[in-house]
């Protein structure tokens, strides 16, 4: 046995490792809260049971679960990139979690590269449910799946940056009141539930360019009308991703 068998080898681990050990604790403790699992989870597929089952809502022609569906399936990835991250992160910069990981081994780029895929991950569980939840309530799905990623991917994106770009810029208390008031607002007028066609018209060119509308529509269009990628909701996804992004990179306060 040599002298140095048991020398001390000190030092960061492999920033891909960190990522993923990051990721993986930032999905634990989204999954041990009950509020969040609450807001990502519990809400969408009772939204998607009830009005599916009960006539509550015009959604045109068709079985109902196929206009719901694509707009839940929107829904959640609002709640997940965009409510749950802004407030999550919000109350870890109040209380100074963004701080001391930001003095430790891991890249602050790497912690944001974390709760992305913590993000992701939460999502594919969220797809999941949700789409064996329409299957079994009669959803005939259309379309190509890559265009569904890329259009899941997208919202993401768009939704992510305007997440941290509140979380990073407001305190913790405002955030957790706006992020829940935003989505309540984009709930009843992204069409998600209430086809945009219930709206005046004036009304419908505004909430046309909004992020969820344009995933929400974006989704049906392929999931129910069995159409190419949509190049038009593609755009206004890809303008708020840059948006949310750049100016949550440009205004994020870690402190």
């Amino acid at each position: 046995m040599s002298a140095g068998t048991f020398t001390p080898n000190p030092g960061a681990a492999p920033v891909s490792r960190m990522i993923l050990a990051q990721a993986g604790l930032e999905t634990r403790m989204l999954l041990r809260n009950g509020e969040q699992l609450l807001l990502t989870v519990i809400i969408p597929a009772l939204l998607l049971v009830l009005f599916s089952a009960v006539d509550i809502v015009d959604t045109g022609a068709g079985r109902s679960v196929d206009f719901l569906a694509p707009g839940v399936l929107a829904l959640a990835v609002m709640s997940t990139a965009f409510t749950g991250q802004a407030i999550a992160t919000g109350f870890d910069r109040r209380y100074g979690v963004l701080k001391r990981l930001g003095a430790s081994p891991l890249p602050r780029w790497a912690l944001m590269a974390a709760k992305t895929l913590s993000v992701l991950v939460t999502e594919l569980l969220q797809i999941a449910l949700l789409t064996a939840i329409a299957f079994a309530l009669g959803w005939s799905p259309q379309g190509n799946p890559l265009s569904v990623a890329a259009l899941v991917l997208l919202g993401t994106a768009a939704f992510s940056g305007l997440g941290l770009l509140m979380a990073g810029t407001l305190r913790a208390e405002a955030t957790l009141a706006a992020a829940n008031l935003v989505f309540l607002l984009l709930l009843v007028g992204g069409g998600v539930i209430v086809p945009m066609e219930k709206f005046p018209g004036a009304v419908q060119s505004v909430l046309g360019l909004l992020p969820i509308s344009a995933l929400s529509d974006g989704l049906r269009e392929v999931l129910q009308h069995g159409a190419a990628l949509p190049w038009g909701d593609v755009a206004v996804l890809a303008a708020w991703a840059v948006l949310g992004l750049g100016a949550a990179a440009r205004l994020f306060r870690w402190e």
